[in-house]
């Protein structure tokens, strides 16, 4: 058997009690956090947490090179750990089928996500979100600015009325960087703000899921000069707003009223 369990957004008491029980009742548990990490709890956390080993795998570990984790729920139950929910990365979802191909039963334990946190903390109506996209440092896309891509998908968005949740870049282990690095709301919104438009409205959310989450809504000009604290960061561009959305940017994300003015009737 191998398990996919998705352990929540912040730290080891993030994971649901499905996937805690998962996890004690596995022969072996494996992680990747390239995709996502918990910005709370390092490894050490995890193993202390759970009382088990647990076996991180870099991105060449689990696209290319599965078969330990594979070999290990053949011969056992295996779990597979990851940030937020386990089936948002398709590296998971390839992980899986190649599993199910080799006859291994699997499961997914599912737990909060960078997407609906943004929702449930901004009060911007989920269903309201149309197709999200990952902002790149400038360096990792071989460009300077946004790509067309971007700007593309939130204009589209915004034409439909629709909100734009952004992914902002996560480097781990990568050779460019000291470390791992991470891209800062304020980052994003000044890369939006110089190459598409500064006078739009944007909503960050930073460290969803922790005890000191933060949510703040202005024009991309002004995010761009705030400090939202550690990561992980969130960036929304919203479309057209119901007046409880824009009820909710002024109340809980303290946005300024000029930046709403267009948005009311």
């Amino acid at each position: 058997m191998l398990t996919f369990v998705g352990l929540g957004l912040y730290d080891e008491r993030s994971v649901t009690v499905a996937g805690a029980d998962a996890i004690a009742a596995a022969d072996r548990a494996f992680a990747e956090f390239y995709t996502s990490k918990l910005v709370g709890a390092d490894v050490a956390d995890l193993e202390a947490y759970h009382d088990t080993d647990v076996e991180v795998r870099d991105r060449a570990g689990v696209e290319q090179d599965p078969e330990p984790i594979l070999a290990a729920a053949e011969s056992g139950d295996c779990v597979f750990l990851t940030a937020g929910d386990t089936m948002i990365s398709t590296t998971h979802v390839d992980l899986r089928l190649r599993a199910e191909e080799r006859g291994i039963d699997t499961r997914v334990i599912h737990a909060p996500t960078a997407e609906s946190a943004a929702s449930s903390l901004t009060g911007l109506q989920n269903y309201r979100f149309g197709k999200a996209t990952t902002l790149p440092f400038e360096w990792a896309h071989g460009a300077d600015g946004v790509p067309s891509s971007v700007v593309e998908t939130v204009e589209d968005n915004r034409q439909r009325g629709l909100h734009t949740l952004c992914y902002l870049d996560i480097k781990v282990d990568h050779p460019r960087v000291d470390g791992d690095e991470y891209m800062t709301a304020s980052h994003a919104a000044g890369l939006l703000a110089e190459h598409w438009d500064a006078d739009a409205l944007g909503v960050v959310v930073a460290r969803a899921g922790a005890p000191d989450a933060t949510v703040r809504a202005d024009r991309l000009g002004a995010l761009a000069e705030m400090d939202f604290g550690e990561p992980l960061h969130l960036l929304v561009i919203p479309g057209d707003l119901h007046h409880v959305e824009t009820d909710a940017l002024a109340g809980l994300a303290d946005a300024p009223a000029d930046a709403l003015d267009e948005y009311r009737d």
